[in-house]
């Protein structure tokens, strides 16, 4: 079964806000084995509306639709509904009870005309009980395809997806299952993975797909299956996940959406009982924002330093002016020391410092821009590692917090 999402709003087509709703409806079709097929943002405009109801009639199984419906007069999904239909609106005394107990019983005011128009629905539709707001959502059907819709309202839109939409789906319709698993990995590019997995990839069987999913330093590889018996599918999975372990076992560092680096570092660091702290100079604190975003995370993380100016490092992080003068504040004999001295600042088991020149002025150091060292500070060693990430000033930075907690997470695997 195949579904397009449509959202509607001029605020969106004009930048003013960002469409958040499409990617959790999609979400919640994928886990159900539907298919998202499109989704597209138009204008609050009958005519648009209407042309791209037309379009998609018979094309796809489900239309949903966002936005357009409210109290005030300039929604129209409810009026197009109705023309595209050949219907009218009426009265629906359950949604008015509805409304009324919200504007009468919790915000104490009366109800006003426009709040009862919020119960005006298209005649053939099936009602669809919205119980965060006023707005109903509507269900209709036109030869072999199904147009919802919704409020744009995230909270509410959220309500009647997975209290009304996806429970009337699955109770209605059979649908084939659909699986993903995503293996995280670090330390090579999209390219030099795929030559490493070419054989393997060209045996996957039909109904598996792969797609690579790259940002700087990491790349996600998602496999799909899509298929009517679900034993098969999970059966296939797992035995292609084993054999691509088995290929690129030294670069996956997880598996699963939620199964970034920073979630499998703060399982080790948990799991062995250790603590660590960052000094962040180029970085800017990024680590420990990454790190920290983790629930959980104040078990094995101190904290950090942000040394950023040349003398912040000496001050707080007491690092020799002579060292920083022989040589320069973006040194591995800098990155080093800082590693070193956060480390027992914090009295933490293991220690991150980075220093760098991210651009786009070279700063208190001679190196090219994009040059960042990195040092890893453990209990018996202190390891330090060069790198040139390019520009712009942005993704050297993002480059350089994906290294550290890779070189992190790699020790960590090694050390008992």
């Amino acid at each position: 079964m195949q579904a397009t999402i449509v959202t509607i709003g001029d605020e969106i087509l004009i930048g003013q806000i960002v469409d958040t709703n499409s990617g959790y409806i999609a979400k919640a079709l994928d886990k159900i084995g539907v298919a998202v097929k499109e989704m597209i943002s138009i204008a609050d405009d009958k005519n648009a509306i209407l042309d791209t109801f037309s379009r998609l009639q018979n094309q796809v199984d489900f239309v949903i639709v966002t936005g357009g419906l409210g109290p005030t007069k300039d929604d129209i999904t409810k009026h197009t509904f109705c023309h595209y239909f050949n219907d009218e609106l009426v009265l629906n005394e359950s949604v008015l009870t509805h409304v009324k107990s919200i504007i009468e019983g919790f915000y104490k005011r009366p109800i006003t005309q426009l709040n009862k128009d919020q119960a005006l629905v298209p005649s053939k539709c099936t009602v669809l009980h919205n119980a965060m707001g006023t707005a109903p959502g509507m269900w209709m059907k036109k030869e072999r395809t199904v147009f919802i819709s919704l409020p744009g309202v995230p909270y509410e839109m959220k309500y009647l997806v997975d209290s009304e939409i996806i429970p009337k789906i699955v109770r209605e319709y059979e649908r084939p299952y659909i699986m993903h698993k995503t293996i995280l990995t670090y330390g090579e590019g999209e390219s030099k993975i795929a030559e490493r997995i070419e054989s393997w990839e060209s045996s996957l069987p039909p109904f598996i797909k792969l797609a690579y999913l790259p940002s700087p330093g990491k790349v996600r590889l998602r496999l799909s299956a899509r298929g009517t018996d679900k034993r098969t599918l999970e059966d296939a999975l797992e035995q292609n996940i084993v054999s691509l372990t088995q290929i690129i076992g030294d670069i996956i560092v997880g598996f699963d959406e939620g199964e970034t680096i920073e979630v499998v570092i703060g399982r080790l660091l948990t799991s062995k009982n250790k603590t660590l702290a960052t000094a962040e100079s180029c970085t800017g604190g990024k680590i420990a924002q990454v790190l920290t975003a983790v629930s959980g995370a104040s078990h094995y993380f101190r904290g950090s330093v942000v040394p950023y100016a040349t003398e912040t490092k000496t001050t707080v992080l007491g690092i020799s002016p002579s060292l920083i003068a022989k040589h320069t504040v973006v040194s591995a004999e800098v990155a080093q020391a800082m590693a070193i001295a956060v480390k027992q600042l914090m009295q933490t088991d293991f220690a991150i410092a980075t220093t760098g020149n991210a651009g786009p002025t070279k700063g208190d150091s001679h190196v090219d821009i994009g040059t960042v060292f990195i040092a890893l500070a453990t209990h018996d060693d202190v390891i330090v590692q060069e790198f040139n990430f390019g520009e712009p000033r942005d993704k050297v930075i993002e480059r350089a917090v994906n290294k550290s907690l890779e070189i992190l997470q790699k020790e960590l695997m090694k050390n008992p």
